[in-house]
C-alpha cells in the first residue's frame, strides 16, 4: 500500500504501462476530470467521520458551489469550441466534444452522489435535532410564524409569471431558481402555465420555532405552501422545480480606452450568458418542461434530473454557530510574538530580520495592521498595492484611501479580471480614485495576479522600502480559511525588484536586472525550468537531488516534461498538489521518482513553495526555497504577471523548509494519494492509531520567523496533541 507519509515513507513501486508512449499525450492527465476528481475528494471529506457534523454539510456546500463555477467557465467554454467546430486536442489528446462527453458522465454520477451524501447527512442531522423539513412535515404551530414570514419577508419581492403569448418567458438568470406550475382555474377548470422566480437574495431556508431544537423549511416549500395567495382562484395540478447555469466567462475587447467601462458592459453580458446547464426536479415533464427547454434553448444532453434538493451551495446557511459541538473547535490566529516584542510596531518587528507569517495560523490582521501603519505614520511617503481580490467592506482599501488622503502617494494596481470579483474590483477603483490615490489596471492581455505591497519610509536621511510578498488575495474572509504565506523583508533588493515590477505595472517598460525575483510572463518560468534541470545535472553527477513543490495545480506541459525529465535522471520529486494535477506519477521509465498527494481538510491549502535540494538532501539549509503566487498552469506562467520569491534569510529558509514542507509531506490525516491513471485514494486510518495531521500541528507550533527567539535551528518536532 502507498504510504501518504511523504517525508519518511520509501517511494513506491513503480507501475509498467507498456501501452502508454511516453513521448505521447497520454502522459499527460485530462485537466478538466482532474479537477472533478478534486472536487469528489471534496464530496468525499463530506462522508468523513473524522469531521464534524455540520463542518461535512459545509464541504457538500463547497462542492455544488465548486461544480457550478466549473460548469460556468470550463464547460462553457468547451461548450462554445465544440459547437464552432473546434477539434483541436487537449495536452492529453482529447477534443472538446470529447472532453464534453466524459465531464458529462463523470458530473452526473457527482451530482447523484451529493444526493446520497444529503440524505446521509440530514440523518444525522435529525439524530442532533436539526431537521430539514417538507412542506408536509409541518404542525399547525408552525402555520402561523410562516405566514407572517411569507407575508412579510417574500411575499413582497415575488413575481409569479404567466407563460402564455401575452407574457414573454422571462429572463432566469445565472444559478436563478425558479418553480414551474401547471395549474387549473377552479371555476371553468381552464390550464394556466406559470413560472415563479424563487428571488436570490432571501435566504434559502426558513427558520422554524416551534418545537425544541432546529428546523428549517426550504423556500420553495414555503412557496408552494402559500401558492393560493400568489395564484387565487387557481389549483395547483403539478410542479418541478430548476435551475439555470449559465455561460460566465468575461470577454472584453482588446482595444477598450476605458477598461472600467468596458467591464462593466461584459458584467451585464456574463448575466445573460448561454445556458450551459439546466437541472430540472425528478419527475419533470409534459409540455411545461418542454416550454422551459425551449425558451432556455438547452437540449436533453444539457438537462440533468437530479432526485433530491437542487441548489446543494445554499445548504451553508446551516452550518449554524447554535452547535458549536458539531463544528470544528474554535481556533485564534496567533499575534507573531515578534511583532508583540515591538509592542505591535509592524516596522520594528521587520527591521529586526524578514518575516515570514503563515496564514490563517498568524493572523491576516498583521497585513492590515502593516498597511494602517503605513498610512498614518507621517515619515511614510508612499505605498503601493496590488489588490487582486478583496472584500468588499476591504480595510486594505480604507488604509490606503486614509493614506492618499493624508497626502502620501498611493498608486494601487487594480486587476479587474479577478473573475467573479470585477464589479467589486470596479467598486474599489472608484473609492480609491476619490480619496486620491492613483489607480491603474495593468494590462489588457494580462491578468496580474502577483501579491505585492511595498512602504517607503523616511528614516534618517533614507528611503527604506518595507515590502511584503504573499501567495494569497489581500481578503481578510478567505484568509481565515486558505493557507497562506505572508512575506516581509526590509531587504533593500527585494524591495527595488519590487519597485520595478510596479513600474512594469504602471508604465509597461519590462523590469530589467531584478536582484532577487521572477516574474510571469517573463523570467518565472525559465527559472523554474533552470532550477528543475540543475536538480537533473546534480543527480547525473551522484550527488543528492530532490524537488518538493507545492501548489494548487499543476498542468503546464513543458513544466511536466521538464519533472518527467529529472525523475528519469534520478530526482526525488514529491508533490503537494491540491486540485487539478496533469502529471502522472510512479510510472516505469516516465515517472519513477514522482509522488503527488492533495492535502483536503479544515483550511483551504493555497500557498505555492518550491524547494529545490541544490546539492545536499532535503531538508537542508543548502536548498533553494521559493514561494510564489503562480500555479504551474499555463495561464499563470504565460499570461500573467506572477512573482517568484527565493528566500535567503536562514530563519524563514528553516521554517519553510523543515516545518512548512516538512509538515505537509508528513501529513496522514487528511492525505490523497494520486495513482497513474489520476485517480485519488485516502489511505485508509486504523481505528485508535495515531494521524499527523499538519492542520493541527500548524494551530499548536508558532511560525520559526516570527517567535522572538527562535533561530533556525529551534524547529517543532512534528507530532500534535491528538484530541
Amino acid at each position: 500500500m502507498t504510504h501518504s507519509d511523504f517525508l519518511s515513507a520509501p517511494f513506491p513501486p513503480a507501475v509498467d504501462l507498456p501501452d502508454l508512449d511516453p513521448k505521447g499525450p497520454g502522459r499527460f492527465h485530462n485537466r478538466e476530470l482532474s479537477w472533478l476528481g478534486f472536487n469528489w475528494r471534496v464530496v468525499e471529506e463530506a462522508q468523513n467521520p473524522r469531521v464534524p457534523l455540520l463542518e461535512r454539510l459545509r464541504f457538500l456546500s463547497i462542492s455544488a458551489s465548486n461544480l457550478d463555477e466549473f460548469y460556468t467557465v470550463r464547460v462553457a467554454g468547451l461548450r462554445e469550441l465544440a459547437h464552432a467546430g473546434n477539434t483541436t486536442p487537449a495536452a492529453d489528446g482529447l477534443s472538446p466534444a470529447e472532453q464534453l462527453v466524459l465531464i458529462n458522465e463523470d458530473a452526473r454520477n457527482l451530482l447523484a452522489q451529493q444526493q446520497v451524501v444529503l440524505a446521509t447527512l440530514t440523518a444525522e442531522m435529525s439524530a442532533e435535532n436539526i431537521h430539514i423539513l417538507g412542506r408536509h412535515d409541518l404542525t399547525d404551530e408552525d402555520l402561523p410564524h410562516l405566514e407572517d414570514v411569507f407575508l412579510s419577508g417574500v411575499f413582497p419581492v415575488l413575481s409569479p409569471l404567466a407563460i402564455d403569448p401575452a407574457h414573454p418567458f422571462p429572463f432566469i438568470p445565472n444559478t436563478g431558481y425558479s418553480l414551474a406550475l401547471q395549474l387549473e382555474r377552479k371555476s371553468d377548470k381552464r390550464p394556466l402555465q406559470a413560472l415563479l422566480p424563487i428571488p436570490g437574495q432571501i435566504d434559502r431556508f426558513v427558520a422554524l420555532k416551534s418545537g425544541s431544537g432546529h428546523s428549517f423549511l426550504p423556500l420553495e416549500e414555503l412557496l408552494l405552501l402559500f401558492i393560493d395567495r400568489l395564484f387565487p382562484g387557481y389549483t395547483l395540478k403539478s410542479h418541478f422545480d430548476f435551475r439555470v447555469l449559465r455561460d460566465s466567462d468575461l470577454e472584453v475587447e482588446e482595444e477598450a480606452e476605458d477598461l472600467v467601462r468596458e467591464f462593466e458592459v461584459a458584467l451585464k453580458r456574463r448575466r445573460r450568458g448561454e445556458v450551459v446547464r439546466l437541472t430540472v426536479s425528478k419527475g419533470a415533464g409534459g409540455d411545461l418542461k418542454q416550454v422551459v427547454m425551449d425558451e432556455l434553448d438547452v437540449t436533453e444532453a444539457e438537462v440533468v434530473e437530479l432526485d433530491g434538493m437542487i441548489g446543494l451551495a445554499d445548504l451553508k446557511e446551516l452550518v449554524i454557530d447554535a452547535r458549536p459541538d458539531l463544528l470544528w473547535p474554535t481556533f485564534s490566529p496567533r499575534v507573531p510574538e515578534r511583532v508583540q516584542d515591538h509592542d505591535g510596531d509592524m516596522f520594528a518587528a521587520i527591521r529586526q530580520k524578514d518575516m515570514l507569517l503563515h496564514h490563517p495560523y498568524e493572523t491576516f490582521d498583521m497585513v492590515i495592521r502593516f498597511l494602517q501603519q503605513a498610512a498614518r505614520d507621517p515619515n511614510v511617503v508612499a505605498i503601493k498595492q496590488t489588490l487582486y481580490r478583496t472584500s468588499s467592506d476591504s480595510p486594505v482599501v480604507q488604509a490606503l484611501c486614509e493614506a492618499a488622503e493624508d497626502g502620501k502617494s498611493v498608486t494601487a494596481l487594480v486587476e479587474l479580471k479577478a473573475r467573479f470579483d470585477e464589479a467589486a474590483n470596479i467598486r474599489q477603483s472608484r473609492k480609491l480614485e476619490r480619496a486620491g490615490a492613483t489607480v491603474v489596471y495593468g494590462f489588457l492581455d494580462l491578468k496580474t495576479h502577483a501579491k505585492i505591497s511595498t512602504v517607503v519610509r523616511r528614516e534618517g536621511s533614507k528611503l527604506v522600502t518595507y515590502t511584503h510578498y504573499g501567495t494569497g488575495n489581500y481578503h481578510p474572509i478567505t484568509a481565515k480559511i486558505y493557507t497562506d504565506l505572508s512575506l516581509f523583508t526590509c531587504d533593500p533588493a527585494l524591495g527595488r525588484d519590487a519597485t520595478k515590477v510596479f513600474n512594469y505595472l504602471s508604465g509597461y517598460a519590462q523590469p530589467e536586472a531584478l536582484e532577487n525575483l521572477a516574474i510571469s510572463p517573463t523570467s518565472l518560468k525559465p527559472r523554474l525550468l533552470d532550477c528543475i534541470a540543475a536538480e537533473s545535472e546534480a543527480a547525473r553527477a551522484g550527488k543528492p537531488a530532490a524537488i518538493w513543490a507545492k501548489m494548487n495545480s499543476l498542468i503546464d506541459p513543458e513544466v511536466i516534461d521538464a519533472l518527467y525529465a529529472a525523475s528519469q535522471a534520478g530526482v526525488e520529486i514529491s508533490l503537494v498538489i491540491r486540485g487539478i494535477c496533469g502529471l502522472r506519477p510512479g510510472i516505469k521509465g516516465l515517472s519513477e521518482t514522482i509522488r503527488v498527494k492533495s492535502i483536503v481538510g479544515r483550511f483551504l491549502e493555497h500557498s505555492r513553495i518550491v524547494c529545490f535540494a541544490n546539492g545536499s538532501k532535503l531538508p537542508s539549509k543548502r536548498a533553494r526555497v521559493f514561494i510564489s503566487s503562480a500555479d504551474w498552469m499555463g495561464r499563470n506562467l504565460n499570461r500573467r504577471v506572477e512573482t517568484l520569491v527565493e528566500i535567503t534569510n536562514d530563519t524563514v529558509k528553516a521554517q519553510i523548509v523543515s516545518q512548512i514542507m516538512a509538515a505537509n509531506l508528513a501529513d496522514v490525516a487528511q492525505s490523497w494519494i494520486m495513482a497513474p491513471d489520476g485517480s485519488f485514494t485516502r489511505p485508509e486510518i486504523e481505528e485508535g492509531t495515531f494521524a499527523f495531521n499538519c492542520h493541527k500541528f500548524f494551530m499548536e507550533n508558532p511560525s520559526l520567523s516570527g517567535r522572538g527567539s527562535a533561530g533556525a535551528r529551534d524547529v517543532p518536532k512534528l507530532t500534535h496533541t491528538d484530541e
